[in-house]
């Protein structure tokens, strides 16, 4: 009987061991499932985390090529802005200057009414009137006038001043700005 529960003390031995071992294998693969499972998840999550980011860094890289063209459009247009303002000042100057001169005014001024049939009153400012009077004195329709708010030019009225074409120093530069301002923008987006 001893024999025989020593046999049955192996056996039962032999099955727990069995068991255990069985029990051990089955918990060993159910953690390497799971830990295949987490590992899994973790690439997918990695994966998902890098296509988010490259997706974001693509957005950020697509916004500041956007941002940097619009700055740049926008230091065009200022530059431009400036360069015109700039233009147009020296124009007046220039204008200015050209028409302060009496000889320069009664040239143009003999150009502005040729050919002008009806009468016609031209305004000059103050410091033109007398040399201007004595050099058109030979057009007998044109009659010249001093007025005080004209900087330089002059300017001619008609039809018994309802019609008035300004020849001043800054109608003249605008109008000169304004005909360049095509060719100064080609210039500046060049």
């Amino acid at each position: 009987m001893t024999e025989d529960l020593q046999g049955l003390l192996e056996k039962i031995n032999r099955d727990g061991v069995e068991k255990a071992n069985a029990e051990a294998a089955r918990i060993v693969e159910e953690a390497r499932a799971k830990a295949a499972a987490i590992v899994k998840a973790a690439n997918e999550e990695a994966a998902k985390a890098k296509a988010d980011a490259e997706k974001d860094a693509a957005g950020y890289a697509e916004r500041a090529k956007t941002t940097i063209a619009q700055a740049a459009r926008d230091t065009v247009i200022m530059v431009g802005a400036s360069v015109e303002s700039m233009l147009k000042k020296l124009l007046e100057e220039n204008v200015d200057k050209t028409l302060a001169d009496p000889k320069n005014v009664a040239a143009l001024t003999l150009e502005a009414v040729k050919g002008l049939t009806g009468e016609a009153e031209v305004a000059v400012p103050p410091a033109l009137a007398a040399t201007l009077k004595a050099q058109l004195a030979s057009q007998k329709n044109v009659t010249v006038v001093t007025d005080e708010t004209l900087g330089t030019g002059f300017s001619v009225m008609l039809e018994g001043r309802r019609v008035e074409r300004a020849f001043t120093g800054e109608a003249i530069a605008a109008e000169l700005a304004k005909r360049l301002r095509p060719d100064l923008a080609k210039l500046v987006k060049a």
